[in-house]
């Protein structure tokens, strides 16, 4: 069995820097893309009932429902930068292990996390600050993407970032585009045709839970298709891989699934001391957050994209090209973060409309609900540039093997800067000081984060 075709191989090793960079990102920034679509299509859709307690019990829960992405990134990132590693030191026979390790692993944790959100539901709501409004509402979107569409939703994710380690992200795109469009059409349908007026919440969720298993399936077949040309597998016959490398998969996805739970954590703290401005302000906040995904999850494409080719480079000692590969995704990254702060201060009003409709249900409260998201949206789109820099370094560090450095970065990002700093700035400046925190966080987290890099990059 050979691990790749000759074209990946050549995409690795000779393939022009900006080409092989672009073959790889440009296929994971339009999934990223779709993905934001699709985590957008039940804001967009809810919030065409212009219910403001609908648009925020989705809004409360959407931080929990990112834990997935956590996950994923645990065995997803953690594995796939080992696979990308191990192939460039043509160690094929353990990277098929960590393949079929990663996605078994990864099935069971997701599986736990649906029970634990299960049993502890009601808590878990009131702690992210529902309200008597809007908690009835929350619990129905949890139960259906989350208790029930937890694990498919895991594992499509963890799929994908298995099969861009070995140089598939087209593959890997059209899975995460097919569920964005199953979402898409799938959500009207069940809100307004399928479930009556004032149940639009579940028909959201369940559509939202079916798109998750749609994708799993497609996954699923494409691993059995390309099984006997490259790495990937699910036998559980084949056994896991080496005690070390279980150790390596686990030291870079940890951290990586840190730096997005410690977010997500961080998001709940925003969300309830936001709550305490009202719920236009909780809905207009999770309008905000959604909406400034854009440019971060281009950013985050562009990463996921490069962080093969730098692993594989990194093992097989290409440090040149491995370099060259982190300078043009650099350069790339900053200039995207740039145009999207223009795009957003421009059209911010354009941009809060899209998600909540004026012309029904609690009008006051729909009306403040934009007006606070204008607001809120210019002054969160300013941290772009120093979010992407600081996924940057992360990712790079995670391609490299680096996981105690990644781990370190997460903590101190959203642990000694950007929580305690939304506290200040709450009890300083309410509603606004908390929107403004991502950015003074961001510029404090990047100084320590450079600093630590550039040491590293003259250590290599």
């Amino acid at each position: 069995m050979e691990l790749s075709s000759n074209k990946n191989q050549m995409l690795f090793e000779e393939m022009r820097v900006p080409k092989a960079l672009a073959t790889l990102a440009i296929p994971t920034i339009i999934s990223q893309l779709i993905t934001f679509l699709y985590n957008l299509a039940d804001a967009y859709f809810v919030g065409r009932t212009g219910n403001a307690y609908m648009i925020a019990a989705v809004s409360l829960v959407y931080p929990v429902f990112s834990m997935t992405s956590a996950l994923a990134n645990l065995f997803g990132v953690g594995g796939g930068s080992l696979i990308s590693r191990l192939l460039g030191a043509k160690e094929e026979g353990q990277a098929r292990k960590v393949c079929l390790f990663s996605v078994f692993s990864s099935v069971a944790v997701a599986a736990l996390f649906s029970s634990l959100c299960f049993l502890f539901l009601n808590p878990l709501l009131l702690l992210l600050g529902a309200s008597s409004q809007t908690i009835g509402y929350a619990r129905q979107y949890m139960l259906y993407i989350l208790v029930y569409g937890g694990v498919p939703t895991v594992l499509s994710a963890t799929m994908a970032h298995l099969l861009r380690s070995i140089g598939y992200a087209r593959h890997a795109s059209i899975g995460l585009i097919l569920s964005a469009a199953f979402d898409f059409v799938f959500d009207p349908v069940f809100m307004f045709v399928i479930f009556p007026e004032g149940q639009e919440v579940i028909g959201c969720a369940v559509a939202t839970m079916l798109s998750g298993m749609l994708a799993a399936v497609y996954f699923m077949i494409v691993f059995l298709k390309l099984k006997d040309k490259t790495i990937l597998c699910m036998n559980p016959k084949l056994g896991f891989p080496e005690k070390e490398n279980i150790i390596s998969i686990c030291s870079v996805g940890l951290p990586s699934a840190l730096t997005v739970f410690l977010y997500q954590i961080a998001n709940v703290f925003l969300n309830a001391l936001m709550s305490k401005h009202g719920d236009s302000a909780v809905a207009a906040l999770g309008i905000v957050l959604k909406a400034e995904r854009l440019p971060l999850d281009i950013s985050i494409g562009l990463c996921q994209g490069m962080l093969p080719l730098i692993a594989y480079n990194y093992a097989s000692k290409r440090l040149k090209r491995m370099n060259d590969v982190v300078n043009v995704s650099r350069y790339a990254g900053i200039a995207i973060a740039a145009v999207s702060i223009f795009l957003y201060e421009m059209f911010s009003g354009g941009v809060i409309r899209i998600f909540i409709s004026t012309s029904g249900g609690n009008t006051m409260e729909t009306v403040e609900t934009v007006a606070q998201g204008i607001q809120f949206i210019r002054y969160r789109c300013l941290a772009a540039p120093f979010a992407f820099m600081n996924f940057h370094i992360t990712y790079t560090l995670q391609a490299m093997g680096d996981g105690k450095t990644t781990l370190l970065l997460a903590v101190l990002r959203q642990c000694l800067f950007y929580i305690p700093i939304m506290f200040v700035m709450n009890s300083l400046l309410g509603a606004q000081g908390l929107v403004m925190t991502q950015f003074i966080s961001e510029i404090m987290a990047l100084c320590i984060a450079f600093s630590i890099f550039r040491k590293k990059k003259l250590m290599n």
